[in-house]
């Protein structure tokens, strides 16, 4: 499902070689296509590269995607080490709005559904959007309840309201791996020609969670604050990562 774009092979998938500018482009240009089934962007960082080692059913899902970003200074520094150098880094979360303003400042109308984050979230990031770029219509969001992915009506349910409004862009914001899992699956069946598996971005937009300033975003410390905003959730996640990840670099190097 790839475009025609330069890619590298790293951690058992390939990479993307494009900046975010080109990654916008690229958005677009599927969007444009209007093919028949949904094709979708994956953005790897620590955790994923890690998890992408256990789960043949997370590699697959990047298998199947169209775009492949980098989403995470750790994986561009580790393509410079490996001497297969990647960039820049493009999150989800700059790539969402990216696409959005894009639009938007070409005067063209942008249809989005924004699936994920909690309840009344994706109906605040909504509200925001309309306010700061009119051209983008929200035409729908829904919040799944925890464990939806277990339940085929409520998977029936979600691909029926994306359906009915037909989106250009459907984003993604149900965290890793379930997002890219859920996305992989179900595909072939959504009425929308481009999925953004965004991780936080619905909440970032709507308010909810405060992003990092962009001087942390600029010397690669946004880890530190969404560490520091959820220590529950990430500290234990981030320390896993900051011992394994550079064993995974240094097998990646030997074995190159």
């Amino acid at each position: 499902m790839s475009l025609n774009t330069n890619r590298i092979s790293m951690f058992g998938v390939e990479i993307d070689v494009l900046n975010r500018h080109q990654a916008v482009q690229a958005c677009m240009d599927i969007i444009a296509e209007k093919m028949q089934s949904c094709r979708y962007v994956v953005t790897p960082n620590v955790d994923h590269a890690l998890t992408l080692q256990k789960n043949a059913a997370f590699r697959a899902a990047y298998k199947g995607a169209a775009l492949v970003l980098a989403d995470g200074n750790p994986i561009v520094w580790a393509s410079k080490l490996l001497g297969k150098p990647l960039p820049e880094t493009v999150t989800g979360s700059d790539l969402v709005p990216a696409v959005m303003r894009a639009y938007a400042s070409a005067g063209t109308t942008l249809k989005v559904f924004l699936l994920g984050a909690g309840p009344g979230v994706a109906e605040k990031a909504a509200e925001n959007i309309k306010k700061d770029m009119p051209h983008v219509d929200v035409a729908g969001c829904y919040s799944p309840p925890f464990g939806f992915e277990k339940n085929p009506a409520e998977t029936e349910k979600i691909i029926g309201l994306v359906n009915a409004v037909r989106p250009q862009l459907l984003v993604i914001g149900l965290g890793a791996p379930k997002q890219e899992l859920w996305v992989c699956q179900n595909a072939a069946r959504l009425h929308t020609d481009l999925a953004i598996c965004a991780g936080a971005v619905i909440d970032f937009m709507a308010g909810e969670k405060p992003r990092a300033p962009e001087w942390m975003r600029k010397l690669a410390l946004e880890w530190l604050h969404r560490m520091l905003s959820e220590p529950k959730r990430l500290a234990a996640r981030y320390a896993k990562g900051a011992i394994v990840f550079p064993w995974l670099v240094l097998k990646e190097y030997m074995r190159k």
